[in-house]
């Protein structure tokens, strides 16, 4: 038995460093964490259990090496205590390129991670498919596609892009639920910049084309950017924090020592004393949330809406907000996108939706048109229509037409919906209003410009204020900005034990 477990000792040292020495040396050289260092800083200490330690490869002589992992880490552990599987690619190995016992292993992973109800983190850093395999390493990257497509609104699913992610080993990442991107480290894209100059004659540096920037701030591809793996991985050990880990569990429940009576004096005068000036959504936010924590999702796209996650009263919520500070917070076709994933992956997993509501309608243009703002705004309007979780909205301050309605409106199935006294709901601004009612008798006035401006009055007094909708039972009821924050965990307690259920189908056919 004493050689047999020498054998084993042997065989599992150099699993515990498959590839070459320069190969890890050019790895640390770059600044890059090695496939095992990952795990072991992501995960509890001493908590990461192995599988698969020993697969090798079953190419033949195509690949005449034949390290033990075959260029990938699979295991679980645990993150703060919560069971948690990983599976870590290891660029030291054949570049991280996909084989079939590689791709196997991530597998078995995803099949247990769904069977017990955990989530699944796959920290990716390969080449793609592993030439060599040929059409075996393509078919079981879709082995990997259909299991995430099987897991999705089940288990969370996250993507840390840690190096390369080319070809089709991105569509992976992009059906999970979250994808982090390191800055100037990270790199995501169908095609190189080599290709791209071949076909369209395009011009693009690597990072330009599939950087992290780009993907954070142009294309809606990375939820989030850090600025090194350390700061990543810490990301995703507070982004699981306010999550299940399944569809079937309630989010975690924290002590907080923020006070949930604590008012919110500072709200009310935030809201500027023009109807035309900008206020910053997110200060508004951390005034509301506990301690002033709130994890923002897609920081840098589609700025003109607000999203993430907070906690109120120590649960977790998920936030969104018009942005007055961008376009006056108006939806457009990626603020729309943007807010549509984040309501839907919200409700998947049982994280209670509080809307902020300033929004003077959806952006105008051609271009917004031609770019099918109607089927984009109609995702929003979708989304938050067969949420399921407690919803409460908030309306600050603008609320006009069909925008109103698409922000978590009563009418779309908001549980409470509450108003500060600086709200204006109406079908569209006063100016707006005005040119449009009273366009003949401006045309006859003698004096347009002043009359113009007692109408805007009138019709400001009568219409612009929340106490139309008070009266029909839109909103429940206005209140003062500084009792916000005890009326929303007042709100969500009440509703920590809503059940609904939608009438069986197959799915609904949204308009993607």
């Amino acid at each position: 038995m004493s050689e047999r477990l020498a054998d084993l000792a042997e065989r599992r040292k150099a699993a515990l460093q498959p590839g070459a020495q320069r190969s890890v040396d050019r790895q640390h050289d770059k600044g890059k964490l090695l496939a095992r260092e990952r795990i072991e800083y992501l995960l509890d200490s001493g908590s990461f259990h192995e599988l698969d330690m020993l697969a090798r490869h079953r190419a033949g002589d195509s690949l005449p090496e034949h390290p033990y992992t075959d260029g990938v880490v699979t295991g679980w552990g645990t993150i703060d205590g919560r069971k948690v599987f990983v599976f870590s690619q290891d660029f030291t190995v054949f570049g991280g390129a996909l084989g079939e016992v590689f791709a196997e292993k991530i597998h078995k992973l995803m099949d247990l991670a769904l069977s017990v109800g955990a989530p699944v983190v796959g920290l990716n850093d390969g080449a793609g498919a592993r030439i060599q395999e040929g059409v075996v390493s393509l078919a079981s990257y879709g082995g990997i596609f259909y299991r995430n497509v099987k897991a999705s609104g089940v288990t969370p699913q996250i993507s840390v892009i840690l190096g390369p992610c080319a070809g089709g080993a991105v569509y992976s990442p992009a059906m999970t639920d979250f994808i982090f991107m390191v800055d100037q480290t990270s790199h995501m894209f169908i095609t190189g910049p080599d290709v791209v100059k071949t076909v369209t004659g395009e011009e693009v540096t690597l990072e330009e084309l599939g950087g992290a920037r780009s993907h954070g701030s142009k294309s809606g591809v990375a939820s989030f950017v850090g600025s090194d793996e350390r700061s990543v991985l810490d990301d995703v050990r507070y982004l699981l924090s306010f999550l299940p880990s399944n569809n079937l569990e309630e989010p975690p429940l924290f002590a907080s020592d923020d006070d949930p009576d604590r008012d919110c004096a500072g709200l009310a005068d935030l809201i500027p004393a023009s109807p035309n000036q900008a206020y910053d959504m997110k200060q508004v936010i951390a005034e509301v949330v506990d301690d002033g924590d709130f994890f923002e999702y897609f920081p840098t796209w589609a700025g003109s809406i607000v999203c993430g996650f907070a906690r109120l009263g120590g649960r977790s919520v998920g936030i969104v907000g018009n942005q007055p500070m961008v376009m006056a917070g108006v939806l457009d076709i990626e603020s729309s996108e943007k807010a549509a994933r984040f309501v839907r992956t919200c409700d998947a997993f049982n994280v209670p939706l509080v809307t902020f509501v300033d929004v003077p309608g959806f952006l105008p243009g051609v271009d917004q048109e031609y770019g099918g703002i109607i089927r984009h705004g109609a995702k929003l309007l979708y989304a938050y229509c067969e949420s399921t979780v407690p919803r409460i909205q908030i309306i600050t301050r603008k609320a006009y037409g069909g925008a109103y309605v698409v922000m978590n409106s009563k009418s779309i199935g908001a549980d409470l919906a509450f108003a500060w006294p600086s709200a204006e709901l109406a079908v569209m601004g006063s100016q707006g209003a005005v040119e449009i009612l009273y366009r003949r008798e401006l045309a006859e006035a003698a004096d347009p410009v002043a009359r113009r401006a007692e109408l805007v009055d009138e019709y400001t007094e009568r219409f612009a204020n929340p106490y139309a909708a008070a009266e029909r039972g839109y909103i429940d009821d206005v209140i003062d900005p500084a009792d916000t924050r005890r009326k929303l965990i007042a709100g969500l307690e009440m509703l920590a034990s809503k059940r609904e259920e939608l009438p069986k189908r197959k799915h609904g056919n949204i308009p993607l």
